[in-house]
């Protein structure tokens, strides 16, 4: 096995399996800039690595991923335009490296952490865990491609419940909805996810490099034009009062109180 580690993304692969775990327990996962572009490059080199044949992606600790870093940002602010385009990239290259793409969703996962578990091609969820698109809590609209990954899923009437009303969805009901491919016991999903990858692992290369390229192309193949129109809308919104409020009452655990 091999396995090197940065400050937010631990990467393991044996036996044809690329491992990718974000490593940020405390902020349960939520990632900023560096942590998207890390994720992002990891699985592009693992689409020209021939010993990679299968990528899993989750999260450590208690948590698949819980979206943006709002306090690292607040921290340190980014423009708006390039966490926009690092985040899509990110999205844009699961979606496309040619392998398989597995999402343990091994706790929550809202904002981009939605995206990111979409974009694989088999989501699997422990029973904990639950999904959140919390944008219009703090002003924003969906992004990394949700306005499209999510109703390509479970269509436009429960994906404008999840956007529109900012409610979490449970893994349970995730799994009634047709978001994930399945919904398993926390305590089975490793196991599960371990048996899906060796599986895929042993397939033929290029036949599912191929399946997949046509299962996107069949649902996802407005990907490009949602991740643009959404760049342009949030890039609106993160200039925003309605933001600036939405976020400080957030970090300040206070419902926000919009114009």
């Amino acid at each position: 096995m091999t396995s090197t580690t940065t400050e937010s993304l631990r990467s393991e692969l044996a036996d044809g399996i690329l491992r990718l775990t974000i490593t940020r327990p405390r902020r349960m996962n939520a990632i900023d800039l560096t942590t998207m572009k890390t994720l992002s490059d990891a699985v592009k080199a693992a689409g020209d690595d021939e010993r990679v044949r299968t990528i899993v992606v989750t999260g450590e600790g208690s948590a698949f991923c819980t979206g943006a870093d709002l306090a690292a940002g607040a921290a340190d602010p980014q423009d708006p335009g390039v966490v926009m385009d690092t985040a899509n990239e990110l999205v844009r290259t699961i979606a496309s490296v040619p392998v398989p793409v597995i999402a343990a969703v091994n706790g929550p996962a809202a904002g981009v952490g939605v995206s990111i578990a979409l974009a694989a091609d088999l989501t699997y969820a422990a029973e904990s865990a639950y999904f959140l698109l919390a944008f219009v809590n703090i002003g924003l609209m969906p992004d990394g491609g949700a306005s499209l990954l999510v109703p390509a899923a479970i269509g436009r009437a429960r994906a404008a419940e999840m956007a529109l009303l900012g409610e979490r969805v449970s893994a349970q009901d995730a799994d009634r909805f047709g978001l994930v491919a399945r919904t398993l016991p926390d305590a089975e999903l490793a196991a599960h996810v371990d048996a899906v990858a060796s599986r895929t692992a042993s397939g033929p290369r290029r036949a599912l490099e191929l399946t997949k390229r046509a299962l996107n192309a069949s649902t996802l193949g407005e990907l490009d034009t949602a991740l643009a129109r959404e760049k342009d809308g949030q890039v609106e919104l993160l200039g925003s009062a309605d933001f600036a409020e939405g976020a400080m009452a957030m970090l300040d655990k206070r419902p926000a109180r919009f114009a």
